[in-house]
């Protein structure tokens, strides 16, 4: 992927909707609910603060995370779709 973040911007790989309920009821593509968690690709260097320090990023390429329902931008690049959306719209890192 040719993608590199700005900032304190982080690139979400989401997580595919269930196909199916846990009674085993297949979900038609209109029912599926978006998934509001995934896997971090890439961050971004970190962000300025006002005194003029990086301040570093707390999550990193590789940790799942969980984040809002309507959090981030969709991009499409070389046929895979991804989020991209600043490190404070990430509620948690799933241990």
């Amino acid at each position: 992927m040719n993608l590199k973040p700005l900032a304190d911007r982080v690139i979400v790989k989401a997580a595919q909707a269930e196909e199916k309920t846990k009674g085993g009821l297949y979900i038609p593509d209109t029912g599926k609910e978006k998934p509001m968690y995934g896997e971090v690709v890439a961050v971004g260097p970190g962000k300025v603060s006002d005194a003029g320090q990086v301040v570093t990023m707390q999550v990193k390429a590789g940790d799942k995370v969980l984040y809002g329902k309507y959090s981030g931008t969709e991009v499409q690049v070389e046929g895979d779709d991804y989020l991209i959306m600043r490190e404070s719209d990430i509620f948690a890192i799933i241990a």
